[in-house]
């Protein structure tokens, strides 16, 4: 059927589909979501577990081993890599790519439940949960007030902020960042303790079971049932104060007289500010699926809201990661727009005709708006790549209707009128138009279908030209003809060629007359560019120059909160030197989020850690951002003892090079030597490996004979210490009601004697007589342990960070390779894969099987526009022949006739 003549014949229909697809693919753009990538969801799940106050070697014995071996019985696993640092462990489980993510979820869940009687009872269930690319905070803001001081600000946006920012259309989670927690403080006395024989332990117990409300059944009593409750609780701290604790011989003490109470805050494990002033902040991230500007801007207004009702409390955005895709989204359509212009101009340039160019011009705007429908069908998003993929084919969008229009305007030069131009020439060349369509089909499409993650993120480049492309086909079928064949006019004779066309005619000419030597050419040009391929820079994800980065400050274990703070004030100095940083956002020690909120507990601190945010002017004003981060780290070479990375920890950003073993010695030995000829290599930035940190440790040896003897176990050896030195698991920590929060009740030593290592050895821990200080039934000397373990596929590894800088990923991977440390390591080390450089090697294979498929896929569609050619002329050639037998036939048998 020809379409483009049934269209002529009945223009109405197409004109109503593709005011339906019009208006359709507007609804859709205003409800498409802008982001800065795809939202895919990895089969990779996530374990964190936390075991309270356990250094990393035990938590890698009692709790990561058991995890991994139970979990490394699922099928279809790529990696399983764990951190363990103190008391947590995350460990993070990589399916293959063609893994359902919900069903890895439950088949993880699952084996943590198998797996949760073996583990320690003490420590909270393991969280298991997906990995998304929607978790990243969109929004920080900082939280300041002259009226409130800090816990009144984190309670408030733990709670006020939190209730308002959730009630956002989009809004995942919410998160504060620095602040502190509320609680009950018992500073106990040991002098006093001793004097009644009783240990911290014992307090602490006593006091669980005395402040408690507890359930004690139903009753019974005249006309109906009552439930029977106990209140013990008391809601003050002066009454906690006033308790009575039971001793041994039936005697008791107040709390307060063994104890001083108090009303006040948990020790401190991360602070944040704000060019140098101290501020409570909190995050936000959105939900899969959601648009990062359209939350931004709902959260925006919910802050104005907020900040209206609260005049006491000043909310400031700090630093957002929305404006560059933003930037990114509003340069993309800009660049579209002038692609339009520019392809609409060339049209008029060589058709010298405003109807044919109004003709072609409308095929880009009527390709391109039905797009958005399908995108909005497929659940696409307006994206890096899908803007990338309309930037693309703007310019092809309009070749097909060019094809349709130029062949129209020939046969009008006919002398045809417009109607039989446009019938005649529409199928005339039709098969060409379609055939040209679907080979740019077969080029675009086969990049949906890739594998491994870059499949995942290409997904809406291949479909979404794809789709492009057929409805631009759709349009020079349908609507060209149509339009031309009731808007153009009828033409005279063919006019002169233009200067420019002349001489494009003539160099189409020589090269039709020359075909060899335009063959060996065009194969020549093809070579050469294949040659040129090794000096092309190669890497994953080109690093992109925002108006923004980061410098990552970490100390040596056992750094006090304090000494980062102070190593951070000095690196935010000189940042503020620099005129190109406008601010600094500082967050020193980890965020350990609020034990009252939605979010609590979830992570936790690690005082010897900095990270500051720091704000630039516009790319505009500065130079190129690698440069700037190549001056930062000249700054930040006079920090004092601490490693120093800079970068916004964008993919492309730095290089891992992990090794693997199983001997913890040799392991470190390997990873020294690799991490030594690294920093020889020319342009790259810090190279940095946490292999041979070691953090003081207190080690506590019991004596087993002495303590047989006296009746002192280990586990109260370390419950005792456990809780005179940070106080009960939290779980178990007694709790003060308040109207709308519990405020836990912690008992441990007074802060003066939790620094002395003489009181340490005096403390009293329970025995058969009564209680023995700690030294007489163990040793008690300074030691060191392991800072952080890492674990790849149930062996020890260690990661190399080494920054790239202005190099490309690829040739700092090369080099490296070459190095003696890597290529020749020691029996029982090993360097799986990892980091960028593992996808881009996945991007790499996936690209060219991708680009094959397209050949073939090219191919075949030329091969059935060929082929009826040739049929048709082997057809004509036989039909030749067999008249030529004929004809000879009859010859012969007129021959034959004469002769006889």
């Amino acid at each position: 059927m020809n379409f483009s003549a049934w269209s002529i014949r009945n223009p109405v229909p197409a004109l109503l589909l593709f005011g339906l697809l019009t208006f359709l693919g507007i609804s859709s753009f205003r409800s498409l979501g802008i982001q800065n990538f795809p939202d895919i969801e990895l089969p990779t799940i996530t374990i964190a577990a936390t075991y309270e106050g356990v250094a990393p070697a035990q938590m890698e014995t009692e709790v990561a081993r058991k995890i991994e071996d139970q979990v490394a019985s699922l099928g279809g696993i790529e990696h399983i890599t764990t951190t363990l640092t103190d008391g947590s462990a995350s460990i993070k489980v990589a399916f293959n790519i063609d893994k359902n993510a919900e069903v890895a979820l439950n088949e993880v869940r699952n084996a943590i439940d198998s797996v949760r009687a073996d583990l320690p009872a003490a420590m909270r269930d393991p969280v298991v949960s997906k990995v998304t690319t929607s978790g990243s905070a969109i929004l920080t803001y900082a939280v300041r007030s002259e009226r409130f001081d800090e816990e009144a600000l984190s309670w408030f946006v733990d709670n006020d902020v939190a209730k308002a920012m959730l009630a956002v259309k989009g809004v995942g989670k919410v998160a504060r960042i620095g602040g502190v927690d509320r609680e009950v403080q018992v500073d106990l006395d040991t002098a006093r303790l001793a004097a009644l024989g009783v240990t911290a332990g014992e307090v602490s117990n006593l006091l669980r079971q005395v402040q408690q409300d507890a359930s004690g059944g139903r009753g019974d009593i005249g006309s109906g049932i009552q439930s029977v409750r106990t209140l013990a609780a008391v809601g003050t701290v002066a009454d906690i104060a006033a308790l009575e604790i039971p001793l041994a011989g039936g005697r008791s003490a107040r709390l307060g007289d063994v104890a001083r109470v108090r009303d006040g805050v948990a020790e401190r494990s991360s602070i944040t500010l704000l060019d140098g002033q101290p501020v409570v902040s909190f995050e936000v991230t959105r939900i899969r699926g959601a648009s990062e500007v359209a939350v931004a801007e709902g959260v925006r207004q919910a802050v104005v809201k907020l900040q209206a009702k609260n005049p006491q409390v000043l909310i400031e955005e700090a630093f957002n990661t929305v404006a560059p895709v933003q930037d990114n989204f509003d340069g993309s359509m800009e660049l579209l727009y002038e692609g339009a212009f520019l392809a609409i101009l060339v049209v008029w340039w060589f058709l010298r005709d405003w109807r044919a160019t109004l003709v072609s011009a409308a095929a880009l705007p009527l390709s391109i708006i039905p797009t958005f429908a399908a995108m909005y069908f497929f659940d696409f998003s307006l994206n890096t790549l899908t803007l990338l993929a309309l930037a693309l084919v703007v310019g092809i969008l309009v070749d097909d209707a060019i094809v349709e229009i130029e062949n129209i305007v020939r046969h009008l030069h006919m002398g045809k009128t417009p109607i039989e131009a446009a019938t005649e020439a529409a199928d005339e060349i039709g098969l060409a138009v379609i055939a040209t369509t679907f080979t740019l089909v077969a080029v675009f499409l086969p990049t949906a279908f890739m594998g491994g993650v870059p499949g995942k993120f290409f997904k809406q480049f291949g479909i979404t030209a794809a789709v492009s492309v057929l409805a631009s086909l759709l349009v020079a079928r349908l609507l060209t003809p149509m339009m031309a064949a009731y808007f153009l006019k009828p033409h005279g004779a063919q006019p002169t060629d233009s200067r420019l066309m002349s001489r494009f005619l003539a160099a189409a000419s020589w090269c039709l007359t020359h075909r060899k030597t335009t063959a060996l050419a065009a194969i020549l040009f093809f070579v050469g560019s294949l040659a040129l391929l090794p000096l092309l820079p190669t890497g994953f994800v080109p690093a992109a120059d925002r108006a923004q980065t980061k410098v990552s400050i970490e100390l040596q274990p056992g750094s006090t909160l304090n000494e980062t703070l102070a190593i951070a004030a000095q690196a935010r100095r000189l940042l503020e030197e620099m005129p190109e940083v406008t601010g600094v956002f500082s967050a020193v020690g980890r965020s350990s989020g609020g034990n009252d909120g939605p979010f609590s507990g979830s992570a936790s601190s690690d005082v010897r850690k900095a990270t500051l945010t720091v704000s630039l002017i516009s790319r505009h004003e500065r130079a190129k951002q690698s440069a700037v981060e190549a001056e930062i780290r000249k700054r930040m070479a006079v920090l004092p003892g601490a490693r120093v990375s800079v970068g916004a920890g964008q993919t492309g950003e730095n290089l891992k090079l992990v090794l693997a073993g199983e001997d913890p010695e040799a392991l470190r030995l390997a990873s020294q030597a690799v991490t030594t000829e690294l920093r020889t290599l020319k342009g790259i930035g810090n190279v940095t490996s946490g292999a041979s940190l070691q953090r003081p440790e207190i080690h506590i040896t019991p004596d087993f004979a002495r303590a047989a003897d006296l009746g002192v176990t280990a586990a109260a050896m370390a419950s005792g210490i456990r809780i005179a030195t940070t106080g009960d698991y939290d779980a178990n920590l007694p709790k003060l009601n308040l109207a709308q929060r519990q405020i836990p009740i912690r008992v441990r030593l007074d802060e003066a004697l939790r620094h002395d290592l003489d009181a340490v050895r005096q403390l009293r821990v329970p025995a058969n007589t009564g209680a023995v200080p700690l030294e007489v039934v163990a040793d008690i000397r300074l030691g060191s342990g392991p800072a952080q373990i890492d674990r790849l596929d149930r062996q020890r590894n260690v990661t190399i960070d080494v920054e790239l800088g202005n190099r490309d990923l690829g040739a700092v991977v090369a080099e490296a390779n070459k190095l003696p440390a890597l290529k020749g390591l020691p029996p029982g080390i090993s360097r799986p894969p990892s980091g960028d450089a593992e996808r881009m090697a996945e991007f790499f294979g996936s690209f060219g099987s991708a680009m094959l498929i397209g050949g073939l896929l090219t191919s075949t569609v030329l091969s059935l526009l060929v082929i009826p050619v040739v049929f048709t002329y082997v057809e004509d050639l036989l039909l030749l022949l067999k008249r030529l037998a004929g004809c000879l036939h009859r010859a012969n048998h007129g021959v034959a006739t004469a002769g006889s």
